[in-house]
């Protein structure tokens, strides 16, 4: 029998929503503060996806002021089809609220946004038979609206909230047979986070909850899969059905961590008496008997394509004048736009982490300037492996303190930069202090980050830090590590970046 692993979509891919047209799946997830936004990926089996690109990939659909913290932007985007076009409706927290984006092609170009007129998060799209477009979104309800215009034509109803949990949301809304269902997300997205659903005859209601609510969580259980919820349901062209959901895998000492932020997980759904039945979501589940898998993407970029990859992501924006692969051709080419690498307006260009246990390197030219290799989860948590006037320094940056942590003199020109990711499963050691005195302390983070830097002579690890401060527990917020190439003064140039799983 064969079967497929969880995650399908690996690392910081939350908030999944998903659609069929034809034989073919289209999935979007959260950006939140990252520029270009919302990406899209395709599949013909549901197990196997391809990044396809990003629904707001110009300045112009996507504008996130400097002052957007982290975690907030782009939350939960839902991906329908309706009549040929594709839409795409989101919500940017802090640069507008909802809007709607379309299509005719999934690959764009995708429509400027069309705002929404009602308040809340987390939108979702459906249309009956009549014509009518429902918008559901969370903390509001349900509303009839002109998907062109935006204007709201009926309600918002309050149809149902839930089953009494906290933070009712991500709703979605579905005619199936002769139901309408909404299904939502109840209980927070961390370990009490849980599905449940409800029906009626008219998306007016009344709504009836189904008896066996909540119809996914793994709450209080000892699952290595945890905080599941937030649940898309799609029906494969062979009338199986199954559900896309976000969850998270955390590990370490008491009270484990997550890093790689909430990912997107596939699990079958069936129907009894009505009623969809999903879970638990398993590492490995049966697979759907269709089977495409896609060539594997390559783990090395030269930068010699015309444009960025769309696996490339900056905070924010990602300003003209701040990057170029023309200036060097073969190379990225960054140019710093602010001071530090703890301020909104530093270059920064990197990628979501997706193993686990990694390695990820960078060839650079830091010439006068100063830029390196750093492993992000936000502004105030990041570890930098940093290139700067003939000294290579480990930097962390935890919180309000930002420390040096080692350097070693390196000659000019190119250096190769370096930046492994391990994982263990023994007990977490005590750590000690000067003299070899225990100081009470458990060095029980979910992995150990290592950077070394190579020059034609040899190979030098400069530091080996405790992963568990770039973590959501530590750093809180939404997101997962982004690994990435960043330029704090001056220019600098960058040969090739490589991100790989570290071998067993």
């Amino acid at each position: 029998m064969r079967t497929y692993d969880n995650p399908v979509l690996p690392g910081f891919h939350p908030d999944p929503g998903v659609c069929r047209v034809g034989e073919d799946h289209y999935l979007v997830c959260s950006s939140f503060e990252y520029f270009p936004g919302v990406p899209l990926f395709h599949s013909r089996d549901l197990v196997h996806w391809r990044l396809l690109g990003n629904v707001l990939d110009r300045p112009g659909q996507l504008r996130l002021p400097d002052d957007v913290p982290a975690s907030a932007g782009i939350y939960a985007p839902t991906i329908r089809h309706h009549e040929g076009r594709f839409h795409v409706i989101t919500t940017s927290v802090g640069g507008g609220g909802n809007f709607l984006v379309t299509a005719e092609r999934p690959e764009g170009p995708w429509s400027d946004p069309v705002w929404i007129d009602l308040p809340g998060i987390d939108p979702d799209l459906s249309w009956d038979d009549d014509g009518n477009c429902w918008c559901a979104v969370a903390g509001v309800g349900l509303a009839r609206i002109d998907p062109e215009t935006g204007e709201v034509l009926e309600g918002p109803l309050k149809v149902w909230s839930g089953t009494g949990m906290q933070h009712p949301e991500a709703p979605h809304l579905y005619r199936i047979g002769d139901w309408w269902y909404l299904m939502l997300a109840e209980g927070g997205t961390a370990h009490g986070h849980s599905v449940s659903i409800a029906r009626a005859r008219s998306p007016r209601g009344p709504y009836e909850p189904a008896p066996r609510n909540p119809i996914l969580s793994h709450r209080s259980t000892d699952l290595p899969i945890q905080c599941t919820g937030h649940a898309d349901l799609v029906q494969a062209a062979d009338g199986t059905w199954w559900t896309v959901l976000l969850a998270t895998r955390p590990r370490g000492y008491f009270p484990e961590f997550h890093v790689l932020g909430r990912e997107t997980f596939l699990a079958p759904v069936r129907w009894v008496d009505g009623w969809p039945r999903v879970g638990p979501v398993r590492e490995s589940h049966p697979a759907p008997a269709a089977w495409h898998p896609f060539a594997p993407e390559p783990d090395r970029d030269d930068f010699d394509a015309p444009a960025l990859a769309p696996h490339w992501i900056s905070p924010r924006s990602r300003p003209e004048g701040s990057w170029s692969l023309s200036r060097r051709p073969g190379r990225l080419t960054l140019t710093a736009t602010g001071d530090s690498l703890d301020r909104p307006g530093h270059t920064f260009v990197g990628r979501r982490q997706q193993h686990p246990e990694c390695r990820a390197a960078a060839r650079l030219d830091a010439g006068s300037g100063r830029a390196g290799l750093s492993v992000r989860m936000d502004e105030a948590h990041h570890y930098d492996l940093e290139i700067g006037e003939g000294v290579a320094s480990v930097v962390a940056r935890i919180g309000p303190v930002r420390q040096r942590i080692a350097e070693h003199p390196v000659p000019p020109g190119p250096l190769t930069l370096r930046v492994e990711i391990r994982t263990s499963d023994v007990p977490p050691p005590t750590v000690t202090v000067a003299g070899g005195q225990a100081s009470g302390l458990r060095a029980g983070g979910p992995d150990a980050i290592a950077f070394s830097v190579e020059t034609r002579e040899r190979t030098v690890e400069l530091a080996e830090l405790d992963g568990r401060y770039l973590s959501t527990q530590v750093a809180t917020g939404f997101t997962g590590r982004v690994i990435g190439m960043y330029v704090t003064e001056g220019s600098a140039d960058f040969d090739w970046f490589d991100y790989s799983p570290r071998p067993a």
